[in-house]
């Protein structure tokens, strides 16, 4: 008895022929590895939040099999299995996941023990806008993904709208932004200080004092800020640390206070970039004092 059975299956073979063989991916990771693979990954854990917010944001949330504990964004990776943090991860969950690649920071040490295992490791840390425009290229390029660098043309159109609701008298505002406690700062170096140079504002802490210093209180004292942005789980040993009270921004409250959920914003170096600025420039515009101090 003929079917349809035999015209069917000519068609789906042509069709698998015109699709041709998935295609491998080779990409080069930031400590200088290159990860081979027969096709882009369908099954992925990461162990960073900005690179899990990047791959969503380049359409590929549904591959995400695990994420860390801090990955919180978008709200669907809440759901996904936590398998520890980017320096302690629990190792027998992300083995049991099956991932194709796990993504990890570069400061991580436990990489070899999963390459060891037969799980490919790509490590990215970006910390400056440059590595976070190389960041997502390289993850497009990993998950075969067209035109990966629309998404960062987007991010850098945004952080360039923020700049341009920024009043000149807004400009040159002296700004310290404390990233947590120790005290440790976002200098110019960081993605961070790169979007308040870009809003037209002077940061204390100088580029050659690296990305995110530790610092001696004093030197913000002795800097004296016009304005100050913090989280608000760091605020409250701040006014207590000796002459921090003579500090013009906390003597004349001219602190911006950021929420939990804006700090992530602000401290990830991801696709959201562009909302940090525009919260840097409502702070800006909200708290910035209408004249200037000059360094003690």
């Amino acid at each position: 008895m003929k079917s349809g059975f035999h015209i069917v299956v000519p068609v789906l073979l042509a069709l698998a022929v015109l699709a041709g063989p998935a295609q491998a991916v080779q990409v080069t990771d930031d400590q200088g590895v290159t990860l081979t693979l027969s096709k882009a990954p369908q099954r992925i854990v990461s162990l960073l939040p900005s690179l899990t917010e990047t791959v969503c944001a380049l359409g590929q949330c549904q591959r995400l099999v695990g994420v860390d504990r801090y990955s919180n964004f978008p709200e669907s990776v809440k759901k996904l299995p936590q398998v520890g943090g980017g320096m302690d991860p629990n190792i027998e969950a992300i083995v049991a996941l099956h991932p194709d690649v796990v993504l990890a920071a570069l400061s991580s040490r436990w990489a070899q023990r999963l390459t060891a295992l037969g799980i490919p490791v790509f490590a990215m840390e970006p910390k400056t806008q440059t590595e976070v425009q190389r960041a997502i290229g390289k993850l497009a390029q990993l998950l075969d993904v067209p035109d990966g660098q629309k998404l960062w043309r987007e991010v850098d159109a945004g952080v360039n709208a923020a700049a341009q609701s920024i009043p000149a008298n807004v400009r040159g505002t002296r700004v310290y932004f404390e990233v947590n406690r120790g005290p440790y700062g976002a200098g110019e170096a960081s993605f961070i200080g790169e979007i308040l140079t870009r809003l037209g504002v002077k940061n204390i802490l100088p580029a050659k004092l690296g990305p995110f210093p530790l610092i001696n209180p004093e030197l913000v004292v002795r800097e004296n800020p016009d304005l100050i942005m913090v989280g608000e789980t760091n605020l409250d040993s701040m006014e207590q640390r000796p002459g921090w009270s003579r500090i013009r921004a906390i003597r004349e409250h001219h602190v911006c206070v950021f929420t939990p959920l804006e700090a992530d914003v602000l401290v990830r170096p991801g696709p959201r970039m562009a909302e940090s600025a525009r919260i840097m420039a409502k702070c800006l515009n909200d708290k910035a004092p209408s004249t200037k101090t000059a360094p003690q």
